[in-house]
């Protein structure tokens, strides 16, 4: 069903700062490119929640009846441990330190990255390039580049002329940076570089006889810069004009205005219409990240075996848990914030599985239509997530009524009612009906908890064998007690 020629939907683009109607270049279809992961550790909750929010629009997109077409690249190479242009690529750091190969790096966590998504129930994107697999196109945007007298060679480096393109374009319409404060703000050069300008930015760089990998160029035996992947394989797929290119944002700048710039070069025109930037999850009110070791892992949620959880959470409530926060939203982990996320959850898919248990009725006294379309309404307004979840559970609060005798609902309603809420929890948000896992369920939880408290009389009477009885048995069915200063807590391995 084509749903978008009666839904109009608003997206927040960065680039105009301000809630546009979207409206694709070729009606009923969507190119969307978003930046994906650089392959060298495991992937941690904060680069997930980003992905997550583009897989809820990826979903969306498609719930509304448009083709897309969604890349989301591989970063296997070129992306070096700052922004300047300097240090070892990452990927080429874990290698040497570890003494294996590259490529093993690259596998390694791109294996671990799918399992992961997997678990969170993401749906595959359209294409999935990598930048190893593109050297040859990012070769051929360079010497167009070079050709327009947009760039310059040195010692066998090429560098993008920011200064040089900023005389006809601007550098920084993406971040509201402009380039004289720029030049302000940065210190000279040291000598050490081959760069004629500080916020200069590299194409090709020419590898040291230490780097491990290389590719021959007409410039040097060297590797890509980093931002020139994403214009080679976004425009190889989706054109030299498209529709929503994404990201974090901490990619804002200089990762996407880089980007910008260098489609422009070698174009003639801006790259993308809309611009979106999902926000950060932090941890103890501070950014999750890997290079500060302030992050969390995925499965340490799933096992709870983390100083910041009191017990594991399914995949499912984690993914509840970020869909409540809109994606341009702050959103700090906690403990607490998981476990009430739990409780809404379970609310939600228990009040679903009762759909097929409720009495109909001649009439409805609840408006399943104007329910459906405030729906609608909270999605179109930039994807607004945490408005839709409050229209779910306005439906939650009327199963329960009609469950309890309090409200009416009529056969035709009871089947709009389930379908819009099936469309929206399981295909849009994503959301898997695992209630009935050993992972999150109420009824496990409530059991346990008897056998805590029954464990703690024990020891309160100093019957030690039957303590340790029920903390041993519990453990060869997978069930881990933590006994802490505030009671005894479990995890489900």
């Amino acid at each position: 069903m084509q749903l978008y020629k009666n839904q109009p939907l608003k997206i927040y683009n960065s680039l105009s700062s301000k809630k546009d109607t979207f409206k694709p270049i070729d009606e009923g279809y969507v190119g969307m490119y978003v930046c994906g992961p650089t392959v060298y550790s495991n992937v941690h909750l904060g680069n997930v929640r980003t992905f997550m929010s583009f897989d809820m629009i990826f979903r969306y997109f498609k719930h509304l009846g448009f083709k897309v077409r969604y890349v989301r690249n591989i970063t296997d190479a070129g992306h070096l441990e700052n922004d300047a242009d300097e240090g070892e690529d990452r990927i080429a750091k874990k290698a040497r330190l570890e003494k294996i190969e590259p490529m093993e790096v690259v596998q390694m966590y791109t294996v671990d990255f799918h399992n992961t998504l997997n678990k969170f129930n993401f749906l595959p994107p359209s294409i999935e390039p990598t930048a190893t697999g593109h050297i040859i196109e990012q070769i051929e945007i360079i010497k167009t580049i070079l050709d327009k007298g947009l760039a310059y060679e040195i010692n066998g480096s090429v560098y993008f002329d920011v200064l040089k393109f900023n005389e006809t374009k601007k550098y920084g319409i993406l971040s509201g940076r402009n380039v004289e404060d720029l030049i302000h703000n940065t210190r000279a050069l040291d000598g050490q570089s081959d760069k004629k300008n500080p916020q200069d930015f590299a194409l090709w760089k020419k590898a040291e006889p230490q780097h491990i990998m290389r590719w021959p160029s007409p410039w040097s035996d060297g590797f890509p810069g980093w931002h020139l992947e994403c214009t080679a394989m976004s425009t190889k797929y989706l054109g030299e004009q498209f529709d929503i290119h994404g990201g974090g944002m901490d990619l804002k700048f200089p990762h996407h205005e880089c980007e910008i710039a260098q489609a422009e070069a070698c174009n003639g025109h801006s790259p993308v219409n809309t611009w979106m930037h999902a926000n950060m999850l932090t941890l103890n009110g501070q950014k999750m990240a890997k290079s500060t070791g302030n992050n969390i892992l995925p499965h340490e949620i799933f096992t709870g075996e983390n100083d910041n959880l009191s017990k594991a959470f399914s995949p499912s409530v984690a993914r509840f848990f970020m869909m409540q926060a809109h994606y341009r939203s702050i959103l700090d982990f906690s403990n607490d914030a998981l476990e009430a996320s739990e409780k809404g959850f379970n609310k939600l898919i228990d009040a679903i599985n009762t759909l097929g248990k409720l009495t109909v009725n001649d009439t409805s006294s609840f408006n399943i239509e104007a329910w459906k379309a405030d729906c609608y309404k909270a999605m179109n307004d930039d994807f607004n997530t945490p408005i839709l979840i409050a229209e779910l559970f306005s439906a939650v609060k009327f199963i329960n009524q009609v469950k309890d005798g309090k409200a009416t609902i009529s056969k035709e309603d009871l089947e709009l009612l389930t379908q819009t809420l099936h469309a929206f929890v399981f295909d849009i948000l994503g959301l898997l009906n695992d209630t009935n896992g050993d992972d999150g369920s109420e009824k496990l939880s409530d059991t346990v908890e008897v056998l805590i408290k029954m464990r703690a009389e024990a020891r309160a009477n100093k019957d030690f064998a039957l303590s340790d009885k029920i903390r041993d048995e519990l453990l060869a069915v997978g069930i881990q007690l933590k006994d802490g200063k505030d009671g005894t807590s479990f995890s489900t391995n």
